[in-house]
């Protein structure tokens, strides 16, 4: 079960550093560039719902930000299950 709990880890971490990474290639980088478009691949169908539901304010999109907290409590709540059944 270890094992298991390890790799859930590791798979949330990933992509809360790639939403991370994300945002940032945003503001620096061309959309256009190979390695912002295969991120995104990754990154965009998570965001799509939190931004329907997310209004911006001023012009700035938290939408990132959420998800990085949304990723981060899935995995805690995910990780307390699988605990729980040992």
């Amino acid at each position: 079960m270890n094992l298991v709990i390890t790799i859930i880890n590791s798979t949330f971490r990933v992509l809360v550093f790639a939403v991370f990474v994300y945002t940032l290639l945003g503001y620096f980088m061309d959309r256009q560039n190979a390695l912002f478009q295969m991120i995104g691949q990754v990154v965009e169908p998570m965001l799509v719902p939190v931004r329907k539901i997310m209004p911006r304010f001023g012009g700035l999109d938290f939408s990132p930000l959420v998800l990085m907290l949304l990723l981060q409590f899935a995995n805690t709540i995910l990780v307390a299950i699988l605990r729980s059944l040992t």
